[in-house]
């Protein structure tokens, strides 16, 4: 900062890591989510009302902001020091108005822009009723010298949630902050944390301890002075002003404010001591910016690993279900109940089934005595097999919807997006539609399949036995099983039904092409219910999609953090 190239770098540094800590997005409702959006908020406003105006203008004037606790007499020390009624002071409480700067006419174009507190509009003219809280209030008055601003700072304690935040906002644009207190409020907890912060980023800070019982004066000056000793800020003066009664023109007698007038007014007028307040302050508040940008990164590193675990959640509960449909198609499930009637009803059960067990030969025969020559008619057939599918795709579907609810729920950031939506906690209201319409797509491909194996074998009397569909509702009974036609295995499941059909189609297509055909038939379902599956998903997905975040931002912190450093 001592020289034009050096300003000018560490300027353009801290306009890079300004701009990108806006960028950096907290967005997810994460433990501790609310005080790093409250940081990121005080590092972006101090970096625009203070830090920037301050590079780009040394010589500007000393802003004393003037701060403290409800009914500390803020506005009444203000009044008191200018001499004159510049600052409303009442008891009502809490005060929504916009906050006073008071500054000599000489120093006017310091204030009337955007330079300080760009965000807060500028309003003149006397105090009014209906003034906005978001702006600032110019007040010229010649009774303070020039090259000190004053600044009339709301409740640092106010219920108002506003006030409050305003207050801090203000409180980090000072390059003095003359704190004002009470006798009987001077321990609270609430002004002694921003004290504390204060003394973390280098703030000049100054204490007005108001309203001391004379006999009591001592004491609670030594008190005061222990505990900012114990804050790390044992250089920061302390004035006292004695209780006392207001003169009828409601400001304190001129002997109790004389001696922080006149350091005030040394301030002023002192261009060296004016620039030891402003550097130590300025120095204060670019070293905090490393520490503070840091802890802004590892909240937005914290929104995108929270993110990933939410994807990894419901991908995982999609992922089982998948597995579930495929374990599903593998044990036999399906092959009891309505699928198991219907087959038996088909081929019939007793002498016909062991006739059939006892060799590849009887079957031959049998095919045409017990066909008569006619097409075999499986509708009945593939329709219970259709429903079953389907029911089992529809239920692991459900099954990972409210998995992947519950994981959420216990997954940081993940209760307020299901409260969000609330659906996700259930498939698609179409699903059972979509399902249905995806198995029948795939007995049509089944169906394809048959058709294109058969060939030449079309004429073939063991071929027009059965026809095209009742050879494809058999090809998905045996993918339907365990051994999905891989080995010759008499498995036994369901009363022996899958072995059954699979005798059937070899006697027709041969072992190798009924093998390859179910394995063919397997991967072409599961290949549509994965399809199905990451369309549900997709939701899911979607809703973490929309949650805006910025991964470069946080990538870019530290970075711009640490070009600060090296041009400070």
């Amino acid at each position: 900062m001592t020289d034009t190239d050096s300003g000018g770098a560490l300027l353009r540094a801290v306009e890079q890591l300004r701009g990108t800590a806006e960028r950096v997005k907290l967005t997810l409702d994460l433990p501790g989510v609310e005080e790093a959006r409250t940081a990121q908020g005080d590092l972006v406003h101090q970096l625009d009302d203070y830090v920037l105006p301050r590079l780009r203008s040394l010589d500007a004037p000393l802003l004393c902001v003037v701060g403290g606790s409800t009914g500390a007499g803020k506005s009444t020390l203000v009044n008191s020091l200018v001499g004159e009624t510049v600052s409303r002071a009442g008891v009502l409480r809490p005060t929504t108005r916009a906050s006073v700067l008071v500054h000599h006419p000489d120093d006017k174009q310091w204030f009337e822009g955007d330079r300080i507190l760009p965000g807060l509009s500028r309003v003149t003219g006397s105090v009014a009723d209906d003034d906005d809280p978001g702006s600032v209030r110019l007040t010229p008055s010649t009774m303070l010298p020039a090259g000190l601003g004053l600044l009339d700072a709301p409740d640092i304690d106010s219920v108002v949630t506003s006030n409050r935040d305003l207050a801090r906002q203000l409180l980090a644009a000072a390059d003095l902050w003359l704190f004002v207190t009470t006798a009987a409020r001077y321990a609270d907890a609430v002004p002694w944390t921003l004290l504390r912060e204060a003394a973390e980023r280098g703030t000049s800070v100054a204490i007005v301890l108001d309203r001391v019982p004379p006999e009591a004066m001592e004491d609670i000056r030594i008190h005061l002075a222990q505990m900012l000793r114990e804050q790390g800020l044992s250089k920061s003066p302390i004035f006292t002003i004695a209780e006392s009664a207001l003169g009828e023109d409601g400001m304190l007698p001129s002997r109790d404010t004389e001696r922080l007038r006149g350091w005030l007014h040394t301030l002023a007028g002192d261009a060296k001591a004016r620039s030891v307040v402003i550097r130590r302050t300025l120095e204060g508040a670019l070293g905090s910016l490393a520490a503070r940008s840091e802890q802004l990164a590892q909240a937005g590193q914290a929104q995108t690993e929270a993110r990933d675990a939410l994807r990894r959640a419901a991908r995982t509960a999609y992922s089982e279900a998948t597995q579930g449909v495929e374990d599903g198609m593998e044990d036999g499930s399906l092959l009891r109940g309505e699928v198991l009637a219907r087959w038996q009803e088909l081929v019939g059960t007793g002498e016909f089934l062991r006739q059939v067990e006892a060799g590849i030969s009887r079957l031959r025969d049998r095919l045409t005595a017990f066909f008569t020559g006619k097409a075999v008619s499986t509708e009945h057939l593939g329709e219970a097999l259709q429903s079953g599918a389907a029911a089992l795709v529809t239920s692991h579907a459900q099954v990972a919807a409210g998995a992947a609810t519950r994981r959420w729920k216990g997954t940081d950031g993940g209760p307020d997006l299901i409260q969000k939506h609330p659906e996700l906690a259930k498939a698609s209201p179409d699903f059972d539609s979509r399902v249905e319409r995806t198995i029948r797509d795939w007995q049509g491909e089944v169906l394809t399949m048959v058709r294109d194996e058969a060939g030449q074998k079309r004429t073939t009397a063991r071929y027009l036995a059965f026809g095209v569909n009742a050879l494809a509702v058999m090809l998905m009974l045996i993918v339907f099983t365990s051994t999905a036609g891989l080995t010759g295995a008499e498995v036994g499941i369901a009363g022996g039904s899958a072995v059954l059909a699979q005798r059937l189609l070899e006697a027709i297509f041969g072992d190798q092409a009924v093998r390859e055909l179910a394995a063919r038939a397997r991967k072409a379902l599961l290949a549509k219910v994965s399809e199905l599956y990451d369309e549900e998903l997709g939701r899911y997905e979607t809703v973490l999609d929309d949650v805006e975040l910025a991964p470069q931002a946080v990538k870019d912190l530290s970075g711009a953090a640490q070009q600060v450093e090296e041009n400070r």
